[in-house]
């Protein structure tokens, strides 16, 4: 059972999501020959305050 974990800063819509959940399964059925129905994708969100790039925060960064 494959188990994808992916990291992004929250402000994505459902519906985007919904879409990289997709898009993801879809890949890795492509790649490794897996059954979709054994894949699993794990979103983690987080508050932009809580990544940084180059010292600061990307909420800081206005991103």
């Amino acid at each position: 059972m494959p188990i994808a974990t992916i990291n992004i800063v929250e402000g994505r819509s459902d519906e985007k999501k919904e879409e990289l959940i997709a898009k993801v399964t879809q890949a890795i059925h492509e790649a490794i020959d897996a059954p979709i129905p054994t894949i699993r994708v794990i979103l983690n969100e987080m508050p932009k305050q809580h990544f940084g790039i180059a010292g600061q925060s990307v909420k800081k960064m206005g991103r």
